[in-house]
C-alpha cells in the first residue's frame, strides 16, 4: 500500500504532495514502484498536525482520486469522517482506511454498511484508544497484542456478520502505543496472531513512524534521523509483520519495499 499524502503538516513528507498534479504524479510513481493499492489522504494524524474541515479534506482528495483511479488503480481513502468516505468512494475509491476504527465520527459504521450494499468496498479498521487525536496520544501506556485483539473485536461487532468479510484490521502502529518502542514491537512480531485471533487481514503501517526513530537515535533525536536509514528500518518493521502473518505494509518507500519483498519471499 503506497502512501499519497495531499497534506501540508504530515510528519515524513508534509507540502510535497499538495498541488493535486503533484500528488498523482507521485501516486503513479508509486504503482510503477510496485504498490498494489494507494493510500490517499488529505488530514494529517500526527500529534502537531491542525484538524480541517471535511469540505477541505475533500479539496485536498478528490481530483487525487479521480485522476488515479482513472488508470485502474486501486484507491484507498485515508480518512476517520463518513461524509469524506463517501464522496471518495463516489469518486472511485474501493477501500476506507479509518485509522479510529469508526470511533472518531459516529456515522462512520452506518456509512459503511450502506456504502458496502452498493457494491465492492473494504474497510480498514484502525486501532487506537480515544474520541480525538490528543486523546490518542496523550495515552502512553502500551497495549499488548491481545487487548489490541480484543479492542478490534469490538470494532467487528458493529458490523453485520454478513459484512464482516469485507473488513481488514490494522493494530494501529504509533497510535497511542507508548513511549516505549516495545509496544509497537510486540504488535509487529503478533500481527499474524491477530488475524488469526480475529479472522481478518491484517494492515500494518510503521513507515517513518516515531518508533523507529527513537530506535535509530534514541528518544526526543527522532528529528535527527536519516532518511533513508528510516525507510530501511521501515522496511525491516514490514518484513517481520509479513514473517509474522501480516497481508498488506502501507510503506511511503515502495520501491524500497517492493526490492526487500522480492528476495525475502524466495528465502
Amino acid at each position: 500500500m503506497g502512501v499519497v499524502n495531499t497534506t501540508p503538516d504530515s510528519f515524513s513528507d508534509g507540502g510535497r504532495y499538495l498541488d493535486p498534479a503533484a500528488a498523482v504524479a507521485h501516486g503513479k510513481q508509486l504503482l510503477s514502484d510496485g504498490a498494489d493499492l494507494l493510500d490517499v489522504g488529505g488530514e494529517a494524524t500526527n500529534p502537531r498536525a491542525t484538524h480541517i474541515s471535511a469540505d477541505e479534506e475533500l479539496a485536498r482528495v478528490l481530483p487525487v482520486i479521480e485522476q488515479l483511479a482513472a488508470t485502474g488503480a486501486r484507491i484507498s481513502i485515508d480518512t476517520t469522517k463518513a461524509s469524506v468516505a463517501e464522496a471518495a468512494v463516489a469518486a472511485g475509491a474501493t477501500v476506507i482506511n479509518d485509522v479510529s476504527g469508526g470511533l472518531f465520527d459516529p456515522k462512520m459504521v452506518a456509512t459503511v454498511i450502506r456504502l458496502a450494499a452498493t457494491g465492492n468496498l473494504t474497510y480498514i479498521a484502525g486501532h487506537l484508544r480515544g474520541r480525538t487525536l490528543e486523546e490518542v496520544f496523550a495515552a502512553e501506556a502500551p497495549v499488548g497484542w491481545r487487548q489490541v485483539a480484543a479492542e478490534l473485536a469490538d470494532r467487528l461487532a458493529a458490523f453485520p456478520p454478513s459484512l464482516r468479510h469485507m473488513i481488514w484490521v490494522d493494530p494501529g502502529i504509533g497510535f497511542g502505543k507508548g513511549s516505549d518502542p516495545e509496544g509497537n514491537l510486540e504488535l509487529l512480531r503478533h500481527a499474524g496472531d491477530i488475524g488469526t485471533e480475529l479472522g481478518r487481514p491484517v494492515v500494518v503501517g510503521p513507515s517513518r513512524k516515531r518508533f523507529l526513530r527513537a530506535l535509530l537515535l534514541g528518544p526526543g533525536r527522532g528529528a535527527d534521523a536519516d532518511p533513508l536509514a528510516l525507510d530501511v528500518a521501515s522496511v525491516a518493521a514490514c518484513l517481520g509483520a509479513v514473517r509474522s502473518g501480516a497481508l498488506v505494509c502501507r510503506a511511503h518507500n515502495v520501491a524500497l519495499l517492493r526490492a526487500a519483498l522480492a528476495v525475502y519471499t524466495k528465502l
